[in-house]
């Protein structure tokens, strides 16, 4: 259980303020049983809606004791039955209307290459038919490391995505050779993920190491939010 702290102390008058406590604070009351937590971390749970703490005027978060523990559930969650975070919510709400919740078991062996799941394969003739490009565009694409396949032949289903992506920029006049910045950039932020959770992967806990995919997975998310609000702010434009 985690140790909150508690206010008033002398004559057990302590007020529901005197029990809300700051984002450091929390940070260290979670420390000791989730030693890679930062409050980067928590702030991304508060935007994801699995917590909501309340705002002091100045607009400086405050926590309390039932927010601390909800975030020790999503953490635990995460780390001990590597739920996505829509699942947790969904848990954690069910929770809160006295339903029961049957989680995952994880028998903490370590995961192995070959347990996990492999990324699933189209043909190329799958991927000109979704992308609804020929073969010539996909040979350009290629040449621009655009779009690569897999070892073995193939591609990974994913690469669909960034195909009918680049076919519909290629439609407003966009050319692969444009978008090489695009694509240098993006290689440039999966880079700095990996370099984040590369000591997860190599950590002597396997229950650490499957974190570092959940953690990978949230760091390419609030890398794709800055580079979308980044550029919105270059241009001058809001899209909602």
């Amino acid at each position: 259980m985690l140790r909150t702290p508690m206010g008033g102390a002398g004559h057990g008058t302590a007020t529901a303020d005197d029990r809300l406590v700051s984002i450091g604070t929390v940070l260290s009351l979670l420390r000791d049983e989730f030693p890679e937590v930062t409050i980067s971390k928590i702030r991304f749970l508060e935007t994801e809606g699995l917590v909501e703490p309340q705002r002091t005027p100045s607009g400086y978060r405050k926590f309390s004791p039932e927010d601390v523990e909800r975030l020790a559930q999503v953490l635990r969650m995460q780390r001990d039955h590597y739920l996505p975070l829509k699942v947790i919510r969904e848990h954690l709400d069910a929770l809160e209307r006295g339903e029961q919740v049957q989680l995952p078991v994880s028998d903490g062996t370590p995961e192995t290459e070959t347990d996990r799941p492999t990324a699933a394969r189209i043909g190329r003739s799958e991927l000109l038919a979704a992308s609804e490009v020929g073969e010539e565009e996909l040979d350009e694409w290629e040449s621009y490391g655009l779009i690569s396949s897999l070892p073995g032949g193939g591609y990974d289903a994913e690469v669909v995505t960034v195909a009918k992506l680049v076919a519909d920029l290629g439609r407003f006049g966009l050319e692969p050779r444009h978008l090489r910045a695009v694509k240098a950039a993006a290689d440039r932020e999966a880079g700095l993920v990996e370099q984040i959770v590369a000591p997860l992967r190599r950590h002597r806990n396997p229950q650490t190491r499957a974190h570092a995919e959940a953690t990978a997975k949230e760091l390419a998310e609030l890398s794709v939010r800055l580079h979308a609000a980044l550029v919105q702010s270059a241009l001058g434009v809001r899209l909602h």
